[in-house]
């Protein structure tokens, strides 16, 4: 697996961000998240204690989210007491920030004690979200609070040093821990992942230093603020997406945004400085998924039904408790000799699809997957081996129970935030679901009145319009097509792009700084409205309908995924 050919690309927008990884040019993973996400795994939060549940010996807290979110009696940690006298130490004396090292250990808490002994209504509490709202449900928060670099986890109020399971060398193991041991502050544990392997020395202590210095900011910061605050957030998205995931075997990242491809760079300059010319900024007008085949493959990977090989298909349902996938073999014209052995054939390959898509939709919980029926037992088992073996390469937790008796796989994989669900059926963008749309012969002919409106109106000489490929493709066919007719009347700043991601009526227009001119009007919904109004009335009715161009959101970081298996796989 190794020859695999991995690739990264970024797609930046002012909304949101959305990080695509092709293994071998096939799509294997979408992350797709807003850029001013809040509540992401890792933030941590000045919180109060809102209300205390006895009966579910959890709390509810105030970390400024719509809904509370829920700290249980286990989510306190073993060392409560230690970290509370700290916080104690801090809000007594907000001048200084405490010295964890100076902080006595106190005894852990019982496995089995009351939340109603340890917290009380209004406590202010330094939180860390452990699971982001999904559904009806707010975050989901830990007060054992952790700090995530590239090559460990810091684990402030701790002694342990962990090595992650994953490193197999007992020597490389036995470094490790004498490295972390010589370097570690008192007052903190650390779990070692496996991508510090083979590191030195330098670059450990770097990161250890810069992990302690951020945890002393953070303190900082608790003591200045009011509850409930934004206290600590990780790197931005992309920087934390590629921290856990990024390779040196990466053959490149692609990003088409300058600050982020900075950011990128300067991040793979520090851990793998021979590598840092894989990172490659991406600048042409064609949308950088489009130009990379990425969007067909969400387009036909994500939906209800999934194909997958020589006809055969999944269906995919989604419920509030689990996930259930349907595996058909369609109408395959080239079928074994027998069933049992086609049946087989078309569950292996199945498999495949279904590993690929648990990771590509991050669907978590319990997903059912109802295989064709086989009959010999060997092949159930063959069945199971693969599917582990295929599974082996998921990033989150997950289980694989063996085929039941009536023929179905049971699989749990861990979720820490909600599943991707990508909508590829389009809505109708003339009529909006009415049922009626405007001719669409006549759409160039209000295309052409747009642009008269940006160029003569709004005076925007240069602009970029992106338009379904079809519609991109008619206006610019044959010598004398209408996309020369427009440059010609209204100047070479007009650049018409396809775009894969629209309908086949819909179009957006982008200024020369990358935001988005608002152009849709309230005729664009009811054409029978505008039919008798004069050319200068509806110019008049777009003036109107205008929305000034939306503002750049201030770059927010948002956090990513800590490597929950490690941690609990890790034993000392």
């Amino acid at each position: 697996m190794d020859s695999m050919k991995s690739e990264l690309f970024v797609d930046v927008q002012p909304k949101d961000i959305s990080i695509a990884l092709l293994e071998d040019s096939r799509l294997v993973s979408l992350q797709k998240e807003s850029r001013n996400v809040m509540y992401a795994v890792g933030d941590f939060y000045l919180a109060k204690v809102k209300k205390l549940m006895p009966g579910l010996n959890a709390a509810f807290v105030d970390v400024g989210y719509e809904k509370d979110a829920f700290l249980h009696y286990l989510d306190l940690g073993p060392q409560f007491l230690t970290y509370s006298e700290l916080l104690g130490q801090a809000f007594e004396n907000p001048a200084k920030v405490p010295d964890i090292s100076q902080i006595k250990p106190q005894p852990d808490i019982p496995k089995q004690g009351r939340i109603a002994e340890l917290l009380q209504p209004g406590q202010r509490l330094l939180v860390q979200i452990a699971k982001e709202p999904i559904s009806t449900k707010g975050p989901r928060l830990t007060t054992e609070l952790t700090l995530t670099g590239r090559f460990m986890v810091l684990i402030p109020f701790g002694s342990k040093i962990s090595i992650s399971q994953k490193i197999k060398s007992a020597e490389e193991k036995i470094r490790l821990r004498q490295i972390i041991s010589s370097i570690k502050p008192k007052g903190f544990g650390v779990i070692v992942r496996t991508s510090a392997e083979g590191k030195r020395v330098a670059e450990l202590i770097h990161e250890l230093r810069s992990l302690v210095e951020t945890w002393n900011s953070s303190i900082a910061k608790m003591q200045r603020s009011v509850p409930p605050s934004l206290i600590y957030e990780e790197d931005s998205r992309a920087v934390s997406v590629i921290r856990d995931i990024f390779n040196p075997s990466f053959e490149s990242v692609t990003v088409n945004d300058a600050e982020v491809f900075e950011q990128i760079q300067q991040y793979v300059a520090l851990i793998a400085p021979e590598r840092k010319d894989i990172v490659k900024l991406y600048s042409k007008d064609v949308p950088i998924f489009d130009n990379f085949n990425i969007t067909r493959q969400i387009k036909s990977g994500f939906g209800k039904t999934v194909s997958f090989k020589s006809g055969a298909y999944l269906i995919i349902e989604h419920t509030e408790a689990l996930h259930v996938i349907d595996v058909n073999s369609g109408n395959r014209s080239k079928a074994s000799q027998d069933q049992e052995t086609n049946a087989l054939e078309v569950n292996l390959r199945a498999a495949d699809e279904i590993a690929r898509q648990l990771r590509l939709r991050d669907m978590g919980g319990i997903i059912v997957v109802d295989f064709i029926d086989m009959t010999k037992a060997e092949h159930r088992q063959q069945l199971l081996e693969h599917m582990r073996d295929i599974m082996a390469k998921d990033r989150a937790r997950h289980n694989i129970l063996p085929l039941s008796k009536f023929g179905l796989m049971q699989i749990t994989r861990q979720r820490v935030r909600p599943a991707l669900d990508i909508i590829t059926e389009e809505s109708c963008p003339s009529c909006f679901g009415k049922g009626e749309v405007q001719p669409s012969l006549l759409f160039t002919d209000k295309l052409e009145e747009k642009i008269e409106y940006l160029t003569q109106q709004l005076e925007v000489k240069k602009f970029i319009l992106y338009l379904h490929p079809f519609v991109e493709a008619y206006i610019k066919k044959g010598v004398f097509s209408l996309y020369g007719k427009w440059r010609r009347r209204f100047g070479r700043g007009v650049k018409i792009v396809a775009d894969e991601s629209l309908a086949y009526l819909q179009y957006r227009v982008i200024d020369p700084s990358g935001k988005e001119i608002y152009l849709h009007e309230e005729r664009d919904m009811d054409s029978a409205q505008s039919k008798n109004k004069t050319r200068s009335e509806r110019l008049d009715d777009a003036e109107h309908a205008e929305e000034p161009p939306k503002k750049k959101p201030s770059k927010k970081k948002a956090s990513v995924r800590k490597e929950d298996d490690e941690k609990e796989e890790t034993k000392d």
